[in-house]
């Protein structure tokens, strides 16, 4: 059957590749400047109108096809890199791809992600394939390819903190961090130690409080901020950015450095998790608590499996454990459990443990909140109302609203009677529907505290989330040296935080040159190797015997 004419076009390979092309440019627009999905269809065909304007593909004046291989093959896959994992996590960080193609990035948004990574797959060979023979067929493009690589290089976000702790840029000093690093210790425990309940919350910062901007989103954490005490200004600093980094700055009170090239092999997973500090966990569990971690996600990925069971908890639970608890096996998103699942598994294990007479600490982590569009559960819909698979303040209000149902069911059984309470972000959210209006000021994160002994009120210090650490172990009686732990002040002292000490750009900066503190924390990581025999000592000859003084040098300030 023949092709009618107004289809005869379709028979030419020039329009396919063009039709390529333009799906993805389209498709990478939508992704980087959270436009509606529909508008990579204007995108497209604004880029097919060019191209039959242009007649790319089709020169006038056509020159014999050239067998090359364009200059812009690797700048073109380092962009569907970073438009894939934009579309995956909803933002960036250079130091966060180091960090996780060492920790581990399996299982990271189950069976739906692994499709999408197939799937990018197959498109971006079809696109490398389609930039191929446009360039060897239309000597125009072949003219100005070189310029497209270097424009492409320039302007991929991924390559912008290229300078990043991550690489392991070794720098002149890079020891300001860790000349200012106290180690945690507890130097005196409360007689009567209270439990521990530690809720992160996935990209719920504290921004979303702002009611002119964002509604009631997060009225069910002000309503339970007003039982405690809150804390404003908590910034974010580099390398506390993403889900590890942000747990790792709270509970060891340093940013995550990245192994880098200190790690032992490079081609295998981290075996260890900051091995070189001691974290939240080590300190309870050397006084005798006993600490469960429980996550929707699987602990697999970016090392969070490990990083608990190396700093002191007995039970690491995460999709993988607690699926085969759950009443219907299916109920899951692409990450995991959904949080109505995960904190009905917390309420069992803080029984649990109540029941032991020791004290205990729980740890959890969410995932409604996490970005691009959210997670939001059953039970939050069944009391929201449908989700329109978008709006990002619909799994905030829904984030906060689990957390604050979870803290009634444990009062109503006396399970919080001896208890501090810690509700924190794990980090600022990534892109998300909200974007605009979440940059339009400073944006902080979540950090509040609940419990018996905590006074109520809100503090604003500038601060971090390394001063987590610190505040969570006094709040809990704990003593600690100079109220400092890590790099981070308890905020329920005077002690000055570092940013109320320094500009946040400043302690950024430093952060990007330190390597000391990089190779703390990793300490036992760094292949050993064997002792140099050390050369023989020469004797020192002077000209003249008068100036053999003996006398030791200036040391050097």
């Amino acid at each position: 059957m023949p092709i009618p004419p107004a289809l005869s076009p379709l028979r030419r390979p020039r329009w396919w590749v063009l039709l390529v092309i333009g799906l993805w440019i389209g498709h990478a627009a939508v992704t980087v400047t959270l436009l509606p999905l529909w508008g990579l269809v204007p995108i497209a065909a604004a880029w097919l109108g060019l191209g039959w304007l242009l007649r790319w593909g089709a020169p006038r004046h056509p020159r014999p096809p050239t067998r090359v291989w364009p200059w812009s093959l690797l700048p073109i896959a380092l962009w569907g890199l970073y438009v894939y994992l934009a579309d995956s996590f909803g933002n960036v960080d250079l130091a966060a791809v180091f960090f996780h193609l060492q920790a581990g990035m399996t299982d990271h948004g189950g069976v739906d992600r692994k499709l999408a990574a197939v799937l990018y797959n197959l498109s971006m060979v079809a696109l490398l394939v389609s930039f191929i023979w446009l360039v060897r067929t239309d000597h125009r493009w072949r003219l100005c390819e070189r310029l497209l690589a270097l424009g492409l290089l320039a302007s991929n976000p991924l390559l912008y903190g290229i300078t990043q702790r991550g690489a392991a840029i070794v720098t002149d000093d890079g020891a300001w961090l860790e000349r200012r690093y106290v180690e945690p210790t507890i130097q005196q425990a409360p007689e009567d130690p209270p439990n521990l309940l530690f809720l992160y919350l996935e990209s719920i910062e504290r921004t979303y409080a702002d009611r002119e901007r964002f509604g009631d989103a997060y009225a069910d954490l002000e309503a339970l901020g007003e039982q405690g005490r809150v804390f404003e200004a908590v910034r974010q600093l580099d390398n506390t950015g993403w889900t590890m980094a942000g747990m790792i700055a709270s509970q060891c009170g340093t940013p995550l450095m990245p192994a880098g090239l200190l790690h032992d092999s490079q081609f295998e997973p981290l075996g260890k998790v900051v091995p070189g500090i001691d974290c939240l966990g080590d300190l309870l569990a050397d006084h005798g608590y006993r600490l469960t971690y429980l996550g929707g996600a699987s602990t697999t990925f970016a090392g969070k499996g490990v990083f608990y069971e190396d700093h002191g908890f007995d039970n690491v639970l995460g999709r993988e454990e607690l699926r085969p608890r759950l009443e219907d096996p299916e109920y899951l998103n692409n990450w995991g459990l959904y949080d109505d699942s995960l904190y009905d598994f917390a309420l069992e294990e803080i029984r649990r443990l109540d029941e032991t007479g020791d004290p205990w600490g729980v740890v959890t982590l969410t995932l409604a909140g996490h970005a691009p569009h959210g997670y939001p559960a059953q039970s939050c819909i069944d009391r929201q109302g449908e989700f329109d698979g978008a709006d990002i303040l619909y799994a905030v209000e829904c984030s906060a609203w689990l957390a604050r149902n979870l803290i009634e069911r444990l009062e109503a059984e006396g399970l919080l009677e001896n208890t501090l309470v810690v509700i924190a972000s794990d980090h600022l959210t990534m892109r998300v529907s909200a974007w605009d209006e979440l940059i339009r000021d400073e944006r902080d994160n979540t950090f509040m505290l609940l419990g018996p002994e905590v006074p109520m009120g809100r503090v604003r210090r500038e601060s971090s989330l390394l001063d987590v650490l610190p505040t969570v172990l006094e709040a809990m009686g704990f003593e600690i040296e100079d109220n400092r732990a890590g790099l981070g002040a308890s905020l329920l002292s005077s002690s000055p935080t570092l940013l109320e000490q320094y500009d946040r750009e400043f302690v950024n900066a430093r952060l990007r040159e330190e390597t000391a503190l990089q190779k703390h924390m990793w300490d036992g990581l760094v292949p050993e190797r064997p002792p140099e025999e050390a050369a023989p000592k020469q004797e020192q000859v002077v000209e003249n015997p008068e100036d053999a003084t003996g006398e030791e040098p200036a040391e050097v300030q």
